[in-house]
């Protein structure tokens, strides 16, 4: 499945005359098309904690740019201007990796670990994502799913394509994420027609929740609302302890912010869960199609 994914975006592969290209101050430009060619993407993971024992449950993984030159880049360097072949070819790559990676967190000790993924809507007509899970996913029973994460403006637009790959998701024990909500300003009602299991507060309501009382009162509602719909609630960008300790008091279970992790390779995520744990790490060669990820582990 991967080789002929790639397949679909040979032209990808192809020399480009801008590829050495600087701007007038003679720094190097850097677009995704170029980040693909030169194998310079990497996924990240910030880890997502349970805000009653402060452990790690999960994590979400980030794309970033290893540039020779500038250094580690985040998304807003490299993905402005992108064209569709190539946010499909990084997203195909993304889930890839982080299929492959959950292996290396349950070989130190961590399999219920949830791992998830942003995922663009178009990806998901585009791409045999379904597919690319089955062939892909880990083979243990304590694989406990992979989550995909789609922000709520690109999804509400068209629910039964949300609910047919909601389906076949299910069938591969993976599930969806409402990531961002609040930031689309869509009806709360509008949730039970959603078929998610997750939703990710927005970091718009997050930041200090523990003094704004119109926050206070709009998170009320949404995880009141979150809850009857069974729905796991997590919140992003937690930065004090203040945000923390009140979004616990609110019936939130899980956090993700700088308070608890920035964002970190997975060489980094890994010795995070190895000290956790107690089991070390030996690296292995890694695949060509993790990016410049760590490679993958076995333990001693």
């Amino acid at each position: 499945m991967l080789k002929a994914l790639k397949g679909m975006f040979a032209g990808a592969d192809k020399p480009a005359e801008d590829d050495d290209e600087r701007d007038a101050s003679g720094k190097p430009k850097v677009t995704l098309a170029k980040a693909l060619r030169r194998g310079w993407l990497e996924v990240f993971y910030q880890p997502k904690v349970s805000l009653q024992t402060g452990h790690m449950v999960g994590a979400e993984g980030l794309i970033r740019a290893r540039h020779p030159e500038l250094g580690v880049l985040g998304p807003g360097a490299f993905l402005p201007g992108a064209g569709e072949p190539e946010m499909l070819q990084m997203t195909e790559q993304v889930i890839a990796t982080a299929l492959r990676d959950w292996n290396d967190c349950a070989a130190l000790g961590m399999p219920a670990i949830n791992l998830a993924v942003n995922v663009p809507a178009s990806a998901f007509v585009e791409l045999p994502i379904a597919q690319l899970i089955r062939e892909e996913r880990p083979k243990s029973d304590q694989w406990p799913g992979l989550i995909l994460e789609v922000t709520e403006d690109q999804i509400v637009n068209d629910l039964k394509m949300a609910n047919e790959v909601a389906n076949e998701l299910r069938e591969q024990h993976c599930s969806l994420a409402i990531d961002d909500f609040g930031a689309g300003y869509s009806s709360l009602g509008r949730l039970r027609q959603l078929p998610f299991s997750e939703l990710k507060i927005d970091r718009a309501y997050v930041t200090d929740c523990h003094r704004d009382k119109v926050k206070e009162g709009m998170l009320e509602s949404m995880i009141a609302l979150a809850r009857g719909f069974g729905l796991k609630v997590v919140a992003e960008g937690i930065e004090t302890f203040h945000e923390s300790h009140k979004l616990q008091g609110l019936g939130v279970t899980i956090g993700q912010g700088f308070l608890f992790a920035k964002p970190m390779p997975k060489d980094d995520l890994l010795a995070k869960i190895s000290a956790f744990t107690g089991k070390r790490r030996v690296e292995q060669p890694r695949s060509w199609w993790q990016f410049g990820a760590a490679a993958p582990v076995r333990t001693t």
